[in-house]
């Protein structure tokens, strides 16, 4: 079953007719498990940041949790996944200065993305990466276009060969016991932070720095995440081949399970 909801109530001809035409908002989308959320903090407070860089206000993270309850309407076992929006902003009038709507959608879970990938490399930015936001034509393109190469997926770099995230989830490299994570301006993911807050219990020790597709070979494993795949293993990234031992990849999974699931 799947059915959505503007600030809990039946979608009006008006926001639909606003959402097929202005590309404008911010979501975050997250496993509902047993009625409760892991990571639930992260996604509130990145909808409330998102809320006030791109339309002004907050909404508030108990109005947000109401929403959520309603959307819910008692189910413990969903995906949910919550836009904002504002029909005050449009593309000749961006000036309003409003707390958005919020529309919620529930769904089944989805299964994981994958179990193995390979990666193209695509010179690609996301604009305002930092923000979960609703422009996602060249997310798509990039996978489309990775796909149509032989790829599962596409992993983006700046033209100087720095890597950043992919298409949907961030990325992690392994050396032996270590987790080095890219710097580079990107998406903050929330099961990236739930995997890094587990690490150490699991025996895996992590850093951040620059990550290079010419420094590769620096590395005998990689892996990605987001909230439908907590750890998938990364097979090859264009021609350089990583193992993808499956224990290791269990050990990322167990660092994601370890953190609790809140009450929504």
């Amino acid at each position: 079953m799947s059915a959505f909801l503007i600030d809990g109530q039946p979608a009006t001809e008006a926001d639909l007719k606003y959402l097929a035409v202005v590309n404008y908002g911010a979501y975050t989308s997250f496993r509902v498990e047993g009625g409760g959320v892991r990571g639930l903090d992260l996604h509130l407070e990145r909808l409330e940041t998102s809320a006030a860089e791109l339309f002004g206000e907050r909404i508030g993270e108990d109005r947000l949790r109401d929403l959520m309850r309603i959307a819910l309407a008692g189910q413990q076992d969903a995906w949910l996944r919550i836009s904002l929006f504002s029909p005050d902003i449009w593309p000749r009038t961006p000036s309003a200065q409003v707390r958005p709507k919020v529309m919620t959608t529930v769904s089944p879970p989805p299964p994981p993305l994958a179990s193995s990938v390979r990666l193209k490399v695509q010179t690609y930015a996301r604009e305002t990466a930092e923000l979960k936001h609703t422009a996602t034509l060249g997310l798509i393109r990039a996978r489309r276009l990775a796909r149509a190469a032989g790829f599962d997926d596409a992993l983006f770099a700046d033209a100087d060969g720095i890597i950043s995230e992919g298409a949907t989830w961030n990325i992690g490299f392994l050396s032996g016991d270590q987790v080095v994570w890219p710097q580079a301006p990107m998406l903050a993911g929330v099961t990236q932070v739930l995997i890094a807050r587990g690490l150490a219990e699991v025996g895996i020790s992590q850093s951040t720095g620059p990550v290079r597709v010419a420094d590769l070979s620096r590395f005998d494993g990689a892996f990605f995440c987001n909230s439908s795949t907590p750890a998938c293993a990364v097979a090859a990234i264009g021609d350089h081949v990583f193992d993808t031992r499956p224990d290791r990849i269990e050990r990322l999974a167990q660092a994601w399970r370890l953190q609790p699931a809140t009450p929504v």
